[in-house]
């Protein structure tokens, strides 16, 4: 059996950043370190987290007066900041700052009164900071779709003054259909050149469609409430190839491994290297001889972590 190994894989620049901000505090300060909603959505790395005394919330009022918060990768709404401030809490924004462009995307519009058509998943935490960005004093409006199905039914006040934007983690092939179908409906509907996509998403999203061309079967490392994990699980089940979603090398069956010559292995961008190597290994005790990395797009982008750290 032969592994062969997608590239890129693993954290982007902005899940390292929020790691980092985290564990940085964790040295700093004594008193217990609280993070609204996951950091990341990686099961490793909170479990990691909850061990080293990280509190995750998903109510600002379940943290102590002023306490140290942390809003996490995806981004949090007006409404929960204002929270946090009103409880006197020490905060420190590990936001993406691609999610937090878009984030400036919505507020601006929202002061010229636009429509805004946001491409996304309903209850996913980016969306929900992304929706709680527009100034409810805007005679505008907001909507939320996620297929091109749900066009038809939008009702738009005044198509001379809409634009559209996306959540950073979707299918950019599934985005790219929407979005013409948009422009299709709404010939005057402005957007970005560039979909809000994030590099990393797009980048992984282009390794495992390389990926699937050696393989017979694909592992994708990564949790099952993680939006990029999930888009990339769906684009192999598109090709036609068997594919898993795991967390960790403890999910695999050994039945799944059964006639494979050539099984690929990818992580998304919320998934640390470990657990590849762990698979990787695992594979080997099963007999796998031969280890391949395939070539994929260098990435180089970085991001600072706030000043007072």
């Amino acid at each position: 059996m032969q592994i062969f190994l997608a590239n890129p894989r693993g954290f982007c620049a902005g899940v390292k950043r929020a790691i980092k901000i985290v564990e940085e505090l964790l040295v700093l300060y004594t008193s217990p370190i609280y993070v609204y909603h996951e950091i990341i959505h990686n099961k490793y790395i909170i479990d990691l987290f909850i061990k080293k005394g990280v509190i995750f919330v998903n109510d600002i009022c379940k943290v102590p007066i002023g306490s140290v918060l942390v809003f996490s990768a995806h981004g949090v709404s007006n409404k929960v900041e204002e929270e946090a401030k009103l409880r006197q809490l020490r905060i420190f924004d590990a936001t993406c700052p691609l999610v937090k462009k878009v984030h400036k995307k919505v507020y601006y519009a929202s002061l010229k009164d636009k429509e805004l058509i946001l491409i996304g998943y309903k209850g996913h935490p980016e969306v929900e900071g992304t929706i709680g960005r527009y100034n409810p004093q805007s005679s505008g409006k907001m909507h939320v779709i996620i297929s091109s199905k749900e066009i038809d039914k939008l009702k738009i006040n005044n198509t001379k003054n809409l634009n559209f934007i996306t959540q950073t983690t979707l299918s950019v092939d599934d985005t790219v259909h929407i979005v013409n179908k948009l422009r299709s409906r709404f010939p005057l509907i402005a957007g970005p050149k560039k979909n809000d996509i994030c590099y990393a998403t797009f980048n992984r999203q282009k390794a495992i469609k390389n990926l699937s061309d050696y393989v017979e079967l694909i592992l994708i490392v990564g949790s099952k409430n993680s939006s990029n994990s999930n888009r990339l699980k769906e684009i192999v089940q598109l090709i036609g190839k068997s594919v898993y979603l795991i967390d960790s090398v403890k999910e695999i069956k050994k039945n799944w491994l059964r006639g494979i010559n050539n099984i690929g292995i990818i992580s998304s961008a919320s998934a640390p290297e470990i657990l590849v190597k762990e698979i990787v290994d695992y594979l080997k005790y099963l007999g796998a001889n031969k280890i391949r990395e395939l070539i994929g797009e260098k990435e180089e982008i970085t991001f600072k972590i706030p000043k007072l750290l």
